[in-house]
């Protein structure tokens, strides 16, 4: 067996291998892409067993695509947690290499769960959507301050068939002019693909039975339902709620020693768009519930609205989170969700 540690880079790649067999010891440095794939290549023809370990990277995904296809064994690790094995002060890409060599040799090395093709090329649909959410709302803005440097105070109404018309008929310099028209023009080619995007992502849900039990929810929609069920990828990858929350960033930084207890901040690890869904779908459910909206509102008072609305988005991202590991509909939470476990409950549960 041969067995590889990869320090990759966008431009080229450092290894350092072992044939387990023989005690060979190789190291080299191949250049991306072609001379890469032919080490690779000439590696597969030869029938041998291969396992090359690399840290999680965000620009490989054509030779993880590619090692599927040799029928090579990929393991992607940790990178904070390799980094946290080296010893020595020096760092090099041949010590990466040799380093990550090293925890495959000792089975140490930090292995993470890699997500399907398939989840990340519908992840790629919610990203694109995400986006073109994002310049949608940066172009909104800049219609809604071209219309109040002109005195027109619209608000939402400015989205409106009649507060187009108003925006529209507003005399402007050649060039301001110019800029509202190309906003207007940019907007309306938004539109349709936004819709388009959503009508996609609707499709997708009616094929995944939990997007659709988490669906159920009030506040969650379709959106934040398919991200949640991609993104966390499979309900058993942790053990608690707390777990849950630490993964999406939605836990404080503590800084503790001794007596003496220091929160900060929330982490903000894991993805942006799914703690940014969170955020959203929880103020939703704030609005659907008065059980949610009375915590809320006692958050508020006591802490203010930023940290009342995260507060509110790690309770919906557990819930959620339970949700989908028991199987359950929002109706079967109401029903036992509060009593599970407890004696003379309503649906005899002891």
């Amino acid at each position: 067996m041969i067995i590889i540690g990869v320090d990759f880079h966008p431009e080229f790649q450092q290894i350092a291998s072992v044939n387990t067999d023989t005690g060979e010891f190789q190291e080299k440095r191949l250049v991306h892409r072609e001379e890469a794939e032919n080490f690779y290549r000439a590696l597969a023809a030869v029938g041998e067993k291969v396992r090359v370990g690399m840290e999680a990277s965000g620009h490989a995904r054509w030779f993880e695509r590619l090692l599927g296809e040799l029928n090579v064994e990929l393991w992607i690790g940790d990178a904070a947690k390799i980094a946290t094995k080296r010893v020595r002060k020096q760092k090099t890409d041949r010590q990466d290499a040799q380093l990550i060599l090293q925890l495959l040799m000792e089975n140490r090395f930090p292995k993470i769960w890699v997500p399907s093709w398939e989840n990340r090329d519908v992840r790629q649909l919610l990203w694109h959507r995400h986006r073109m959410v994002q310049a949608r709302t940066r172009i909104m803005n800049q219609l809604q301050a071209v219309a109040l440097n002109e005195g027109l105070r619209c608000k939402k109404r400015l989205w409106r068939e009649q507060g187009r018309e108003q925006l529209e008929a507003v005399r402007l310099a050649p060039w301001a002019s110019r800029r509202r028209r190309d906003l207007l023009e940019l907007l309306d080619r938004l539109n349709p693909t936004i819709a388009e995007l959503s009508q996609a992502i609707e499709q997708e849900v009616e094929k995944c039975p939990a997007a659709q039990r988490l669906r159920s929810h009030p506040g969650v929609g379709p959106l934040t339902a398919l991200a949640f069920v991609l993104l966390i990828g499979r309900a058993d990858r942790f053990q608690c709620g707390k777990q849950i929350a630490s993964y999406l960033g939605l836990v404080p930084l503590e800084d503790s020693s001794g007596k003496r207890r220091r929160l900060g901040h929330i982490t903000k690890q894991g993805s942006s768009m799914l703690r940014f869904l969170m955020v959203e779908a929880a103020q939703v459910t704030v609005r659907s519930l008065p059980e949610w909206r009375n915590q809320y509102f006692h958050l508020m008072m006591r802490r203010g609205r930023k940290i009342a609305k995260v507060a509110m988005a790690r309770r919906l991202a557990i819930r959620l989170y339970w949700m989908w590991r028991k199987g359950w509909d929002y109706a079967q939470v109401k029903d036992f969700g509060s009593h599970a476990g407890k004696l003379g409950t309503g649906h005899g549960v002891s």
